[in-house]
């Protein structure tokens, strides 16, 4: 791990990741937030994985969050008698919403989503498993919508179902989704991502949830439907509603197809920095790595071009869930982060410059990283922080500087995880007297091995040591 990365790494745990062991290396290797999925496993595997995170970070020295993902409203078919058909070019196929279980076939399926048939009309294109598949409905009769073969493959149980351009939804929280909100209070994770969300009310009633289970974990908004990023008025406000967003590139790019994906991904990004909200781009982002020990040149491009875009963390799914290199896949993508950071434009920053501020601590934010960057010897900068805020609004603008944000909060620090550019540290500044709590600050850097001697740092505090919301104070010191 280099204390120089500023992206943060987001990694699914699953089957090829759950032993202690590998959960350990993934650490090592460079993983800043461990995604719980929800979707699959019992919850005593998210609880014993838990667990395992927290042990393995708390021996490494090294500060690790952890997100629950929630499964939402995904439209999914039922299940094959034989486990899998092959669907053939230009035949007929149904998509049966009063067909049970696995009574699936090579002509039909069920659907879990009972009005399926008043939601689709004749010429609409379905998109099965992210894609790979895809029919052309021919016509509804009941409780069947009768569709016709546009591109054929395999297809087995439980695949995703979309409709090209969107349309096809459900209510956002599931009762499973309500089950596991409780459970990630229960324990205690950092994060709860928000699938398929189609409102900021959406975002509002999962954190009230969450809240109201003893949760404290920060609320990501999945943009993974194309009737939000159609309408930026909901886009907007849905930004707005989260701590941050994840550009979920797998069902949205099924939606609104992959060639829009790519301007959309941008927007995305650009949209959510400008409202101090953290972003992650997630899906397929080494996907050859689950079989491979090396990433295509292809997937090195598309990692950077995130890390270029602004991304706060690039997230790894199949790859380390279900992968047989998690570990390297880890190790490939923390080098791809440290290669984009290099270039010139990921050091330099416009952001606000013609803004007029109108929070003190948001002005001594954005006046600390423009000293960073422009005053010689700098070596990073220290924030004092009770709650992060200051921390994340230092994120945003581009530096190639290390933010130690330094927090009293075990909370405080592993949400801080998520922030790109800053290294979150477990310190109580508030045990010192007023006078001489910047100089312990530094004196702690320099145990860590993390600032040298003749080195200058920025630091911000506030003037009431231990009250969230006051920074108002910056410092330039000498190490």
């Amino acid at each position: 791990m280099s204390v120089h990365r500023r992206t943060k790494i987001v990694a699914t745990l699953g089957p090829a990741s759950s032993s202690p062991e590998t959960i350990a290396a993934l650490v090592e290797a460079g993983v800043d937030v461990f995604r719980l999925n929800f979707s699959h496993g019992k919850v005593e595997d998210h609880r014993a994985r838990a667990r395992d995170v927290r042990m393995a970070a708390a021996r490494i020295g090294h500060e690790v969050a952890l997100l629950g993902d929630l499964q939402g409203p995904k439209i999914r078919i039922r299940g094959f008698r034989e486990g899998a058909v092959e669907l053939v070019a230009g035949a007929s196929f149904t998509l049966d919403c009063g067909l049970p279980g696995d009574a699936g076939d090579a002509t039909a399926v069920g659907v879990d989503l009972p009005s399926l048939p008043q939601s689709v009309f004749t010429g609409d294109v379905l998109i099965l498993d992210d894609g790979r598949i895809s029919l052309t409905v021919t016509g509804v009769e009941g409780a069947k919508v009768h569709c016709s073969v546009r591109m054929g493959g395999r297809l087995s149980n439980r695949k995703g179902l979309n409709r090209l351009g969107g349309g096809l939804s459900a209510p956002s929280l599931t009762e499973r989704d309500l089950e596991d909100i409780r459970h990630a209070a229960e324990l205690g994770l950092d994060y709860l991502a928000v699938s398929f969300p189609l409102h900021a009310d959406d975002i509002r009633e999962a954190r009230a949830l969450a809240v109201a289970a003893g949760s404290t974990a920060r609320i990501i908004a999945k943009i993974e439907r194309a009737e939000v990023v159609q309408d930026e008025a909901v886009l907007d406000a849905m930004i707005e509603a989260s701590d941050g967003i994840m550009v979920a590139r797998g069902d949205l790019g099924v939606e609104i197809g992959d060639a829009a994906l790519i301007g959309v991904q941008k927007m995305l990004i650009r949209k959510a920095r400008r409202a101090d909200r953290i972003v992650i781009t997630a899906t397929q982002m080494m996907e050859s790595m689950v079989q491979n020990p090396i990433p295509t040149r292809a997937e090195v491009f598309d990692v950077a071009n995130a890390v270029l875009d602004g991304s706060d963390a690039v997230m790894l799914s199949a790859e380390t869930a279900s992968g047989r290199y998690p570990v390297e896949t880890v190790s490939a993508m923390a080098g791809t982060c440290l290669g984009a950071e290099t270039w010139p434009e990921v050091r330099r920053s416009g952001h606000r410059a013609d803004r007029e501020f109108q929070r003190v601590d948001e002005t001594i934010a954005m006046a600390a990283v423009y000293a960073a960057n422009h005053l010689a010897g700098v070596a990073g900068m220290v924030c004092l922080t009770e709650s992060g805020a200051t921390a994340l609004r230092m994120s945003r603008m581009s530096s190639g500087l290390p933010i130690f944000a330094l927090s009293r909060h075990g909370e405080t620090v592993r949400r801080m995880c998520l922030y790109r550019g800053v290294r979150p540290l477990v310190f109580d500044y508030t045990v010192f007297p007023a006078a001489e709590a910047a100089g312990e600050a530094v004196a702690e850097l320099r145990r860590r091995g993390l600032v040298q001697p003749g080195q200058r740092l920025i630091l911000t505090r506030g003037d009431l040591l231990g009250v969230g919301g006051s920074t108002t104070t910056l410092k330039i010191l000498e190490t």
